[in-house]
């Protein structure tokens, strides 16, 4: 069994790091953790969506994607079109906070959520350049059981990270029982979200 803990530890590093990165996706989780609505199972979407890019990605089926440039263009704009607009809703809840019982009351529902959670993850052109071209391409060293260890690591990357992110989020919820303490991450977030809009437009106009 040691000569598969080298691979899995690698491939848990190279998950890791390329998600815990401060982003879109990782807010929205920590929103949603905040409120503690709906944790499981958009931490579970999350990391099981991973984990099937992760797996196209080792498998070669991601080869697919990158021969339609076309694809990744819809992707981009589509992406950056839905930040921007989710950017301008964070916009709003700071000029007008709420307490967090009544976030709680008139948050997101469940098919809300999960659409929404979907969105973040599939329309991030980023995502398949870090699960095809990196961890595909790195996964391309080893072979066979060397190979699945490698990319379960990945794989227990995400859904480590994910679930403690949403379930440790309730740690912070004294803090945020005032509504000046929602305006402060809304704000954060629309930063992010509205950066990130305009880094996939540039990426765009320079591709």
């Amino acid at each position: 069994m040691t000569i598969y803990l080298s691979p899995f530890v690698s491939g848990f590093i190279l998950g890791a790091s390329l998600i815990i990165a401060i982003g879109a996706q990782n807010a929205f989780v920590l929103r949603q953790g905040l409120l503690q609505k709906n944790v499981f199972v958009i931490c579970l979407i999350c990391a099981a969506s991973d984990a099937l890019l992760i797996s196209m990605g080792v498998t070669g089926l991601g080869l697919l994607i990158e021969r339609l440039p076309g694809l990744i263009t819809i992707i981009t704009l589509a992406g950056a079109t839905f930040l921007f607009v989710y950017g301008m809703m964070a916009v709003k809840r700071v000029f007008l906070p709420q307490s967090m019982e009544s976030l709680k009351e008139n948050g997101l529902s469940l098919r809300a959520a999960v659409l929404t959670c979907l969105a973040f993850t599939f329309l991030n052109p980023h995502v398949y350049l870090d699960t095809f071209i990196l961890i595909g391409g790195l996964s391309a060293s080893y072979d066979g059981g060397l190979k699945i260890a490698f990319t379960v690591g990945a794989m227990m990357a995400s859904f480590g990270w994910f679930f403690s992110l949403g379930y440790g989020a309730r740690l912070l919820v004294p803090f945020f029982e005032k509504p000046n303490s929602w305006r402060v991450l809304d704000g954060l977030i629309a930063i992010v979200m509205f950066g990130l809009a305009i880094s996939l437009l540039l990426q765009f106009l320079n591709g």
